[in-house]
């Protein structure tokens, strides 16, 4: 489990001090894609509370739905001006923003991607985040393991991020169709498989609208799905209402990623069976870190051992464990979610 959960991640807590020489004189931006989504809240409290410790000045941006690719530029380009030591950032549009993220390493200041990677990766000084890969991929074993001999004949339904395929949200898609036992094709996209029990693939905004949508057009498909992955909780949330529209809410299995406090309550309430725990506090406070240590001797945070990003775990959480796959209990998941 150690593998799986924070360890790693505190490796590099040396690089944040009380406080730092110039701390006064420095400030940093976090740029999310939304400021309502419960995760970026999160870690938007996680960065300010570590600039507060570190005395550093904090501008947070957020774009006005999840895909809003402008403002994201806009705010970089904001931060520029204003003379900013470092960036944090999710992108929206993970290839997009490249240029004007650019423009600004070019300018000096540090860039560190937050849980999505920029493409290509090295677009970003850093990224920390969660191995989305394996997050997918633990939610597909689990979700075959507990189906045992009639995951062969499961009908999957699919409730991907957005159209422009974002890193993050192919990561946690393909890593789930690995784990489930389903022949990926390109991993680098989604969409593309053949396997006869995928029923389709639909985008939902990483919202609850966004999810019931989604199910709501791939029911109508095949009514009978039994089986859906969802991006991240929001919309498992909306995936459900729709299946409780229909009453098929007891029937069907719903795997999920981010691990938040309303999605392990979610998984509590057996709403969603099984969900893989990320932690945005942690990755926004080790940002900050990064970007003060930037600031006072120009050193530059480096990648998990093996890996092209920092690491900062992933733990399946789960009441129904399943042979063969790792997983922590909803208690253990409350206590840690959004850490």
């Amino acid at each position: 489990m150690k593998k799986l959960l924070l360890s790693t991640a505190f490796a590099i807590s040396a690089m944040g001090g009380a406080a730092y020489a110039d701390g006064h004189a420095v400030s940093a931006c976090l740029i999310t894609k939304t400021d309502t989504n419960p995760f970026f809240v999160k870690m938007r409290e996680g960065a300010t509370a570590k600039a507060e410790e570190l005395g550093i000045t904090l501008n947070s941006y957020a774009g006005k739905i999840d895909g809003d690719h402008e403002t994201q530029v806009q705010a970089i380009e904001t931060c520029i001006a204003n003379g900013a030591k470092g960036i944090l950032i999710t992108a929206s549009d993970t290839a997009s923003i490249v240029p004007v993220v650019q423009q600004a390493r070019d300018a000096g200041l540090l860039v560190i991607a937050l849980d999505t990677p920029l493409e290509p990766i090295d677009a970003a000084d850093m990224t920390f985040a969660t191995d989305n890969f394996l997050a997918g991929e633990l939610i597909g074993q689990w979700a075959a393991a507990t189906l045992g001999d009639a995951a062969a004949d499961a009908k999957i339904g699919m409730l991907d991020l957005a159209i422009s395929q974002p890193t993050v949200g192919v990561l946690r898609d393909q890593g789930f169709l690995t784990g489930f036992g389903i022949d990926v094709k390109d991993p680098s996209k989604w969409g593309d498989e053949d396997d006869q029990r995928i029923v389709g693939n639909d985008v939902t905004a990483g919202n609850e609208e966004g999810g019931r949508r989604a199910m709501e057009n791939l029911l109508a498909k095949d009514p009978f799905i039994n089986v859906v992955y969802t991006i991240n909780e929001p919309a498992a949330a909306g995936a459900y209402e729709a299946l409780k529209a229909i009453g098929r809410e007891n029937d069907v299995l719903i795997v999920s990623v981010d691990g938040g406090c309303p999605g392990v309550q979610n998984v509590a309430d057996g709403v969603i069976g099984a969900t893989s725990q990320q932690y945005p506090l942690l990755m926004a406070s080790l940002g900050i870190e990064a970007i003060a240590k930037w600031a006072e001797d120009g050193e530059k945070p480096t990648a998990t051992d093996g890996k092209d990003f920092f690491d900062t775990g992933v733990a399946l959480v789960t009441d129904k464990p399943a042979d063969g796959v790792e997983s922590i209990s909803v208690a253990e998941g409350t206590d840690r979610c959004w850490g």
